[in-house]
């Protein structure tokens, strides 16, 4: 598949999807500091794969897939303190857990396809 948006990502449509949730699921937090983080590392998963896609080149495309996935484990570590603190049950937990691995091994995958390509774009120039 092509990707010509980054609408086309998979790691960014499953980062609106955990959006989504971590939303509705902490919206009568009232630990405002806890809430407000993890809303931002939250949308910083899908905000860094936009950016990215849209800066020139793949050098810059995988640093900021880079910077997602790091968003992406920063809120994996924090759904830990949600369920631990109550502001999560063992099923929003287990649900947005997987969705932060699924995020994670996909945006892992974009990486190495990218790397792939490079490698092989590379060899055609020589």
């Amino acid at each position: 598949m092509k990707i010509e948006k980054f609408e086309d990502i998979i790691a960014w449509q499953l980062g609106r999807e955990l959006v989504q949730f971590v939303y509705s699921n902490l919206r009568d937090c009232r630990d405002y500091a806890f809430k407000d983080q993890m809303q931002r590392a939250t949308i910083s998963i899908t905000n860094n794969i936009a950016e990215g896609f849209g800066r020139k080149g793949d050098k810059e495309l995988t640093r900021y897939l880079k910077i997602s996935k790091g968003s992406c484990l920063e809120v994996r570590s924090m759904l830990y303190s949600a369920l631990d603190l109550g502001y999560f049950d063992q099923k929003q937990f287990n649900h947005s857990f997987a969705l932060t691995v699924r995020i994670e091994q996909t945006i892992i995958k974009f990486i190495q396809s990218i790397s792939i390509y490079e490698t092989k774009d590379a060899g055609r120039r020589t």
